[in-house]
């Protein structure tokens, strides 16, 4: 057993690293994703160089694909505010921590007169706890549907702009959702949420990250947990990733 001891709200905890609950929709080949925004699905496919192929099943060495794939439409992936500047930032410039203590918490959408789903301050009961650094929100209904859901043309459940605000404004950098976006898939561009959460362009944000299209099975109880967000060194404003979970277990 590998222990991580943490130290929070005056409160002493330990985390199993051993145990870690992997929070990320696993990417495949084809066609068994999530899909959004109408983004082509991932192709993972055996490189061919003169007559090399990198496959093993087609008399080669060695397997070697080639990777095509949108993190904002694919899967799990971790963004940052590059993602809407006109400046490029990039997601390995501005994750530089990896290790937060963070609070899941289930939500129930709430639905508007035109039947958009949105998440609110009202679509939770349980506190958002102070100084903590990132935030999980799990939508109910919660079924594996998720898993390979095609959110591409049916205006998924999004945020109201405000609740990003005030999380921005509680000094949570982190935000993971179950969501395709935490937008309304078409909203002209605004991108409400994003820049309310990013403080952009007022007071930009460089370091807080949003998270999206995860899942959390229902057997993961809401309340803290120590969260590993683990991101591939990419120079792009978003990258395919692996939040993990670790249960926080205060220390009597």
């Amino acid at each position: 057993m590998i222990h991580a001891n943490v130290n929070f709200a005056n409160h002493q905890y330990v985390a199993d690293l051993k145990q870690a609950i992997d929070i990320s929709i696993p990417m495949h080949n084809g066609v068994q994703n999530p899909n959004a925004f109408h983004i082509p699905f991932p192709r993972f496919e055996p490189i061919q160089v003169g007559s090399f192929i990198g496959s093993v099943a087609k008399g080669s060495g060695a397997n070697c694909e080639n990777l095509f794939l949108n993190p904002h439409g694919n899967g799990t992936h971790t963004e940052c505010i590059g993602h809407i500047t006109f400046e490029r930032v990039t997601i390995h410039e501005s994750l530089k921590s990896f290790f937060f203590v963070a609070q899941l918490i289930s939500v129930q959408p709430e639905a508007l007169e035109n039947n958009d789903q949105i998440i609110t301050s009202k679509s939770f009961s349980t506190e958002i706890i102070g100084g903590i650094e990132a935030i999980i929100f799990r939508t109910m209904p919660n079924t594996a549907q998720k898993l390979t859901k095609n959110y591409s043309g049916n205006n998924p459940c999004y945020l109201k702009a405000e609740l990003s605000k005030d999380l921005a404004a509680r000094g949570i950098n982190h935000l993971l959702v179950d969501l395709p976006s935490v937008d309304r898939e078409e909203d002209n561009g605004e991108m409400l949420a994003h820049k309310a959460f990013w403080n952009y362009p007022e007071n930009p944000r460089m370091h807080a990250t949003i998270t999206e299209m995860i899942f959390i099975p229902n057997e993961v109880e809401d309340g803290l947990y120590l969260l590993n967000i683990q991101v591939a060194s990419l120079q792009t404003d978003a990258s395919p990733s692996k939040p993990l979970l670790f249960r926080l277990n205060q220390v009597i």
